[in-house]
């Protein structure tokens, strides 16, 4: 690669990171476009040219959110349709594939604040990110756990839709805001002993309703 395609490809890489970072924090309408050129030493017309408008922008920078998603989903759904039929081992790996989505929002927590920053004021930016990206997905975890619990004879009329959602909704929200204790302090996901009993609340909220 010659050194002008490397500094091309090093300042859209540090665009994208910023972006990632300002869209996160704020929202897709409090991030101007001079706010993520100023973040990496550029100006607007230079990062227009290495990733065009802000709507192209942020995007990029959901699709990416979205395969960092996907490549961990993907990885826990094939554990979990290998799990053995009975019972048992069925909710053994559906509290994995939890544990594992944990996670992910953890070590990863720009991508739920995206999403929550989505959720709350930029659902008219880029509709095309919900059909292309959450929609399926969450459908696909949704199928091949409604296969599972069926095989194992378990929990018929759960609606597994909303529990797949109960469970996004749930880590996103504690990867990024954590719990307030009685007394007002914010315990955070650093709070190992929190973060503890958090995930073992989980797990004992999915398998009540599996039954």
């Amino acid at each position: 690669m010659s050194t002008t395609a490397e500094e091309s490809t090093s300042s859209r890489e540090r665009i994208l990171a910023a972006a990632t970072r300002l869209f996160a924090e704020h929202g897709y309408d409090a991030t101007s476009t001079r706010a993520i050129g100023e973040a990496v030493g550029l100006n607007i017309a230079t990062v227009a040219y290495h990733v065009g408008g802000k709507a192209d922008l942020y995007r990029e920078v959901m699709r990416r959110a979205h395969l960092a998603q996907r490549e961990v989903v993907s990885t826990a759904l094939t554990e979990l349709g290998a799990a053995g039929p009975t019972p048992e081992e069925t909710r053994a790996a559906l509290l994995r594939f939890v544990d594992a989505y944990l996670d992910f929002c953890l070590t990863n927590p720009d991508v739920p604040a995206l999403w929550m920053r989505r959720w709350l004021s930029d659902g008219s930016v880029a509709a095309e990110v919900e059909a292309e990206f959450a929609g399926p997905l969450a459908a696909e975890v949704g199928r091949i756990a409604r296969e599972l619990l069926d095989r194992a004879g378990m929990a018929p009329e759960l609606d597994v839709e909303l529990l797949v959602y109960t469970i996004v909704w749930t880590c996103h929200s504690f990867s990024r805001g954590g719990v307030v204790s009685p007394a007002g302090q914010r315990m955070r996901t650093t709070d190992l002993v929190m973060l503890e009993r958090f995930r073992n609340h989980l797990h004992a909220v999915v398998a009540g309703v599996l039954g």
